[in-house]
């Protein structure tokens, strides 16, 4: 604590939002095959839903090709139906324990569609980090207002904390941009 707020822990969190949005945007699809555009696929396995990748190795077969070796004989129709399920426009091909899944191309209209997936986890990500923010100058007024600090650092301590918040909305939007080009790359 630097006699007023924790910055450590204010960055870390900022950058959990950072990491957040890219895990978020790595799981949209490209065109290229990536083990990430399966991580939203829930499989109901012995009972209950779990991630594919708890039932299954999944892994890039070729460049527009994705592979599925099923671990379990019996759970190979439960991923079948799970990516099917859901909802991103793969059709799983079966070949005994291994599920070969070709990526389509994708039109303009998809990649549009993808575009605004992107914005709309920049903006999730934005407003954790702008939440970081509030909390950290939340903790600065608590700390004046008790006289733990004066009102100069508290003001010192704001800019800081303001200076950290659009350092890390402006790597948001440059990992924006840059994802924004990959999707629209044909």
């Amino acid at each position: 604590m630097a006699d007023g707020t924790n910055f450590s822990e204010l960055k870390r969190r900022m950058e959990g939002a950072v990491t957040a949005f890219k895990n978020d945007v790595n799981g949209l699809r490209t065109g290229r095959a990536s083990v990430n555009v399966l991580d939203p696929v829930m499989v109901e396995a012995y009972g209950s839903r779990m991630p594919i990748n708890q039932v299954a190795n999944v892994g890039v077969a070729e460049a527009r090709m994705l592979s599925v070796q099923v671990w379990d004989k019996q759970m190979v129709g439960a991923v079948d139906r799970g990516i099917r399920e859901a909802n991103l426009g793969l059709n799983p091909i079966v070949d005994g324990q291994t599920l070969r899944i070709p990526l389509p191309d994708l039109n303009e209209e998809r990649r549009r569609e993808l575009v605004k997936v992107a914005h709309n986890y920049a903006e999730t990500a934005r407003v954790a980090a702008r939440h970081v923010r509030r909390d950290g100058m939340d903790e600065l007024k608590k700390n004046e207002k008790a006289g733990v600090i004066s009102q100069d650092d508290s003001r010192q301590q704001s800019d800081r904390v303001q200076k950290m918040t659009d350092e890390t909305i402006a790597e948001i939007d440059r990992l924006l941009v840059d994802k924004e080009k990959e999707i629209m790359q044909v």
